[in-house]
């Protein structure tokens, strides 16, 4: 059985910093794409971040620059540090994961979190 733990949300004021991860459980790791996302309450799931097998990553653009996806897969761990966080950041975060090419589409993903909740207040 796949799970996804996500871990590291919280409160923190503008600008600051948060580190979130994800572990994965039930699968080989390092043979899957993970991707974040996140959901604002009354909007929609939106893509932020993804990091294929090999390493390679592409962010949205309204977090380029500010946020950093990194895998670990001797910890079977996929990483999002944020910096420079903003109000409109205030979501909650989900990790996910599939197996092979990496998608912004949060439909092609098969295994998600439970999700971990980042306000950002002003």
């Amino acid at each position: 059985q796949v799970q996804l733990v996500e871990s590291g949300g919280g409160l923190v004021q503008a600008g600051g910093s948060l580190r979130l991860s994800c572990v994965v459980f039930g699968r080989t790791f390092s043979h899957y794409d993970m991707a974040w996302f996140r959901q604002a309450p009354g909007k929609e799931r939106e893509y932020v971040a993804y990091i294929t097998w090999n390493d390679s990553t592409r962010y949205s653009d309204i977090v380029k620059g500010r946020i950093t996806i990194s895998r670990d897969n001797a910890k079977n761990t996929a990483t999002l540090q944020m910096n420079s966080l903003k109000p409109e950041d205030t979501a909650v975060y989900y990790c996910a994961t599939k197996y092979l090419g990496a998608t912004p589409v949060a439909t092609e993903y098969d295994y998600w979190g439970q999700g971990t909740q980042v306000t950002v207040s002003s």
